[in-house]
């Protein structure tokens, strides 16, 4: 049993994480949790249900100025290793769409309270309602101001997560306290978050959601493309395709680049094949409105863009021609809608940038500028996709804390 004590800041899934193995390791931990409850995040993650990791993990799912870092940490911490974790508190388990894990139970809740349980097994104490105003270090012991008085360690694990959701408690606090005792920082920008637009047309388009293709083009260059769920807005567009492109507009928004999606409403069908659809359906002595004869394959709220960026003059389905229907085809297979911000980080569930890893040890999260200070999670340059990837690098990166 060692005499080392430590404060970790933010009950997250890598605080939570952090505090356990270290408590385990015979370290006296105290844990401080700003919001009345922990894991807030942990909570509404996965729709409730918790999407605790992902089965594949790969380095590309994970985004950072220094990719060499998430190599170092990621090595011999597969998925594996967080399933024996969490199977070892009492928790099984299940596979869903694209890799990702859940708890059997599909309630997020449940992963909260088997964390909370264990910490507390294992000697963690646990203080929510205890916001952190200011951190000094004076030789080697660690003085932490609080909402509930000034609290003292050896040791120091910063897992305070981004500005990203401040409603669950995000926020910039941790970065703050890390620039006062040297470290850098990372921009960070919004990702996994939803996308505005000043195009009047997504208005009445509101609510309609199809399962589509979208390109980010920025100042006309093509950036890259995402596959999912296009769901329209009063204020833009969301939807699966849409948070994965995110981080990319972010940042080029950042640098005040041109942003425009082009979306492909029908991704499952070849444009060929889509214009011989089309052709086949015309009967050449229909008076139909071509409104309405759009009907019979797309969305009716859709129809009027469809024709506004088609420039289509026809109004009558016996009026289509070949050239015609290739009008429309191109416009349904790109439809364009210029991008003007995201919902920031109000609405994003992550953040880009952070703490510097340049500046800390991968192996234990140890910082190289403040010996026995740590960081693990969300408040390190390391951003993943959707699907598990950032609780799987915060469990990383939680658990590395008790190898320093």
């Amino acid at each position: 049993m060692n005499n080392e004590t430590m404060i970790i800041i933010g009950a997250g899934a890598a605080g939570l994480m952090s505090a356990i193995v270290n408590a385990k390791a015979g370290k006296s931990v105290t844990l401080l949790e700003q919001n009345s409850k922990i894991g807030k995040k942990i909570l509404v993650s996965g729709n409730g249900k918790c999407n605790i990791d992902n089965k594949y993990i790969q380095l590309n799912r994970f985004h950072s100025q220094n990719p060499q870092f998430v190599e170092e940490v990621l090595k011999g911490y597969d998925f594996e290793v967080i399933e024996k974790f969490f199977t070892s508190l009492g928790m099984e388990l299940v596979e869903g769409k694209e890799g990702k894990m859940f708890p059997m139970s599909l309630q997020a809740s449940s992963v909260v309270e088997l964390l909370e349980y264990e910490a507390k097994r294992v000697g963690v104490q646990i203080v929510c309602d205890c916001a952190v105003t200011s951190i000094d270090k004076k030789g080697d012991t660690f003085n932490v101001e609080t909402s509930q008085g000034t609290k003292t360690s050896s040791q120091l694990v910063l897992a305070s997560g981004s500005p990203a959701a401040p409603h669950l408690g995000g926020s910039n606090s941790g970065y703050a306290f890390a620039t006062k005792m040297g470290h850098s920082l990372i921009p960070r920008h919004p990702s996994l978050v939803q996308l505005c637009s000043d195009e009047e047309w997504v208005k009445s388009c509101a609510g309609v959601k199809v399962a589509g293709l979208a390109k980010l083009y920025a100042n006309g260059e093509y950036i890259t493309e995402k596959k999912g769920d296009l769901l329209f807005t009063n204020y833009g567009i969301s939807g699966l395709a849409i948070l994965d492109l995110s981080r990319e507009v972010s940042i080029r928004l950042a640098n005040f680049d041109y942003c425009e999606l082009s979306l492909d409403l029908m991704p499952h069908i070849s444009k060929e094949k889509l214009t011989n659809l089309l052709q086949s359906r015309v009967q050449k002595e229909s008076e139909k409105p071509i409104e309405l004869w759009l009907q019979g394959v797309m969305h009716k709220k859709l129809i009027g863009i469809i024709l506004e960026q088609s420039k289509s003059r026809v109004e009558a389905e016996r009026e289509l021609n070949r050239k015609e229907i290739n009008k429309l085809v191109h416009a349904i297979k790109n439809l364009k809608l210029s991008i003007s911000d995201t919902k920031g980080f109000k609405g994003a569930e992550v953040s880009t940038g952070g703490i510097d890893t340049a500046e800390v040890n991968p192996h234990t999260m140890e910082s190289k500028r403040v010996p026995n200070l740590y960081f693990a999670g969300e408040i390190l340059d390391v951003d993943g996709d959707r699907g598990g990837f950032n609780f799987h690098f915060a469990w990383v990166t939680g658990l590395r804390t008790a190898l320093g």
